[in-house]
Protein backbone atom coordinates (compact mmCIF):
# COMPACT_ATOMS: atom_id res chain seq x y z
CA UNK A 1 0.00 0.00 0.00
CA UNK A 2 1.35 3.42 -0.99
CA UNK A 3 0.62 5.02 2.39
CA UNK A 4 2.96 2.62 4.16
CA UNK A 5 6.01 4.44 2.77
CA UNK A 6 5.10 7.34 5.04
CA UNK A 7 5.74 7.25 8.74
CA UNK A 8 3.04 8.26 11.25
CA UNK A 9 4.36 11.83 11.50
CA UNK A 10 4.23 12.31 7.71
CA UNK A 11 0.67 10.97 7.65
CA UNK A 12 -0.30 13.30 10.51
CA UNK A 13 1.24 16.25 8.63
CA UNK A 14 -0.81 15.35 5.56
CA UNK A 15 -4.01 14.98 7.59
CA UNK A 16 -3.49 18.32 9.32
CA UNK A 17 -2.68 20.17 6.09
CA UNK A 18 -5.65 18.57 4.35
CA UNK A 19 -7.90 19.91 7.10
CA UNK A 20 -6.27 23.36 7.16
CA UNK A 21 -3.66 24.21 4.54
CA UNK A 22 -3.28 27.77 5.85
CA UNK A 23 -1.81 27.01 9.25
CA UNK A 24 1.71 28.17 9.94
CA UNK A 25 4.57 25.73 10.02
CA UNK A 26 4.96 26.44 13.76
CA UNK A 27 1.32 25.49 14.39
CA UNK A 28 1.64 22.38 12.20
CA UNK A 29 4.79 21.29 14.04
CA UNK A 30 3.02 21.73 17.37
CA UNK A 31 0.03 19.65 16.21
CA UNK A 32 2.19 16.77 14.98
CA UNK A 33 4.58 16.86 17.94
CA UNK A 34 7.88 17.88 16.35
CA UNK A 35 9.86 21.13 16.14
CA UNK A 36 9.40 23.58 13.28
CA UNK A 37 12.60 23.01 11.22
CA UNK A 38 12.16 19.23 10.72
CA UNK A 39 8.45 19.81 10.13
CA UNK A 40 9.23 22.22 7.30
CA UNK A 41 11.74 19.74 5.82
CA UNK A 42 9.11 17.01 5.92
CA UNK A 43 6.49 19.23 4.26
CA UNK A 44 8.93 20.11 1.47
CA UNK A 45 9.78 16.43 0.98
CA UNK A 46 6.06 15.57 0.83
CA UNK A 47 5.59 18.30 -1.79
CA UNK A 48 8.58 17.17 -3.86
CA UNK A 49 7.46 13.52 -3.66
CA UNK A 50 4.01 14.39 -4.99
CA UNK A 51 2.01 13.61 -1.85
CA UNK A 52 1.05 17.29 -1.67
CA UNK A 53 -0.02 18.52 -5.09
CA UNK A 54 -0.87 22.09 -4.11
CA UNK A 55 -2.72 24.41 -1.77
CA UNK A 56 -6.10 25.82 -2.72
CA UNK A 57 -8.88 27.88 -1.24
CA UNK A 58 -12.21 26.07 -1.13
CA UNK A 59 -14.34 28.79 -2.70
CA UNK A 60 -18.12 28.88 -2.62
CA UNK A 61 -19.15 28.68 -6.27
CA UNK A 62 -22.72 29.82 -5.61
CA UNK A 63 -21.59 32.88 -3.67
CA UNK A 64 -19.44 33.78 -6.69
CA UNK A 65 -22.42 33.55 -9.04
CA UNK A 66 -21.98 30.01 -10.35
CA UNK A 67 -25.50 28.83 -9.63
CA UNK A 68 -25.44 25.71 -11.82
CA UNK A 69 -23.48 22.52 -11.22
CA UNK A 70 -23.89 19.65 -13.67
CA UNK A 71 -22.45 16.17 -14.01
CA UNK A 72 -22.10 15.16 -17.65
CA UNK A 73 -21.64 11.52 -18.59
CA UNK A 74 -19.87 11.34 -21.94
CA UNK A 75 -19.69 8.37 -24.28
CA UNK A 76 -17.13 8.36 -27.06
CA UNK A 77 -17.40 6.59 -30.40
CA UNK A 78 -13.80 5.37 -30.16
CA UNK A 79 -11.79 4.47 -27.09
CA UNK A 80 -8.44 4.34 -28.89
CA UNK A 81 -5.76 5.87 -26.69
CA UNK A 82 -5.22 8.79 -29.06
CA UNK A 83 -8.96 9.57 -28.99
CA UNK A 84 -9.11 9.36 -25.19
CA UNK A 85 -6.09 11.66 -24.89
CA UNK A 86 -7.58 14.13 -27.38
CA UNK A 87 -10.81 14.31 -25.37
CA UNK A 88 -8.93 14.78 -22.08
CA UNK A 89 -6.98 17.66 -23.65
CA UNK A 90 -10.24 19.30 -24.76
CA UNK A 91 -11.59 19.00 -21.20
CA UNK A 92 -8.49 20.67 -19.76
CA UNK A 93 -9.16 23.69 -22.00
CA UNK A 94 -12.86 24.14 -21.15
CA UNK A 95 -13.20 26.54 -18.18
CA UNK A 96 -16.65 25.25 -17.16
CA UNK A 97 -15.28 21.70 -16.77
CA UNK A 98 -13.81 21.56 -13.27
CA UNK A 99 -13.18 17.80 -13.10
CA UNK A 100 -12.80 15.13 -15.76
CA UNK A 101 -12.63 11.44 -14.88
CA UNK A 102 -12.18 8.54 -17.29
CA UNK A 103 -14.43 5.68 -16.21
CA UNK A 104 -14.80 1.98 -16.81
CA UNK A 105 -18.23 0.79 -17.87
CA UNK A 106 -21.07 2.29 -19.87
CA UNK A 107 -19.77 5.87 -19.63
CA UNK A 108 -16.31 6.85 -20.84
CA UNK A 109 -15.96 10.15 -18.95
CA UNK A 110 -17.67 11.92 -16.07
CA UNK A 111 -17.36 15.70 -16.13
CA UNK A 112 -18.15 18.02 -13.25
CA UNK A 113 -19.15 21.39 -14.67
CA UNK A 114 -20.09 24.72 -13.13
CA UNK A 115 -21.79 27.62 -14.87
CA UNK A 116 -23.30 30.96 -13.88
CA UNK A 117 -26.72 29.90 -15.16
CA UNK A 118 -28.50 27.21 -17.14
CA UNK A 119 -28.27 29.06 -20.45
CA UNK A 120 -24.47 29.33 -20.09
CA UNK A 121 -24.22 25.62 -19.49
CA UNK A 122 -26.54 24.90 -22.40
CA UNK A 123 -24.36 27.04 -24.68
CA UNK A 124 -21.30 25.07 -23.61
CA UNK A 125 -23.15 21.78 -24.04
CA UNK A 126 -24.50 22.46 -27.52
CA UNK A 127 -21.69 24.66 -28.82
CA UNK A 128 -18.65 22.80 -27.53
CA UNK A 129 -19.18 19.46 -25.83
CA UNK A 130 -21.69 17.94 -28.25
CA UNK A 131 -19.78 19.19 -31.30
CA UNK A 132 -16.45 17.71 -30.18
CA UNK A 133 -15.13 15.05 -32.55
CA UNK A 134 -15.66 11.49 -31.28
CA UNK A 135 -18.35 12.47 -28.73
CA UNK A 136 -21.17 10.03 -29.33
CA UNK A 137 -23.46 10.68 -26.37
CA UNK A 138 -23.85 13.03 -23.44
CA UNK A 139 -26.24 12.59 -20.52
CA UNK A 140 -26.44 15.36 -17.95
CA UNK A 141 -27.66 15.56 -14.38
CA UNK A 142 -28.23 18.91 -12.71
CA UNK A 143 -27.12 19.06 -9.08
CA UNK A 144 -29.96 20.09 -6.78
CA UNK A 145 -27.78 20.32 -3.68
CA UNK A 146 -24.64 18.66 -2.39
CA UNK A 147 -25.03 16.30 0.56
CA UNK A 148 -21.29 15.88 1.10
CA UNK A 149 -18.21 17.43 -0.45
CA UNK A 150 -15.06 16.30 1.34
CA UNK A 151 -11.75 16.80 -0.41
CA UNK A 152 -8.78 14.48 -0.05
CA UNK A 153 -8.69 11.10 1.64
CA UNK A 154 -9.99 9.72 4.97
CA UNK A 155 -6.80 9.46 7.02
CA UNK A 156 -8.60 7.64 9.84
CA UNK A 157 -9.36 4.78 7.42
CA UNK A 158 -5.71 4.68 6.31
CA UNK A 159 -4.50 4.55 9.93
CA UNK A 160 -6.97 1.74 10.77
CA UNK A 161 -5.76 -0.31 7.79
CA UNK A 162 -2.12 0.21 8.72
CA UNK A 163 -2.75 -0.89 12.32
CA UNK A 164 -4.45 -4.11 11.18
CA UNK A 165 -1.62 -5.16 8.82
CA UNK A 166 0.72 -7.89 10.08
Amino acid sequence: MAGTRLDPIDRKILAELQADGRMTNVELAKRVGISAPPCLRRVRTLEESGYIRGYHANVNARELGFEVQVFAMVGLASQAESDLTAFEEKCRNWPLVRECHMLNGEVDFLLKCVAPDLSSFQSFLTGQLLTTPNVESVKTSLVIRPAKDEPGVPFDVLESRLKSEP
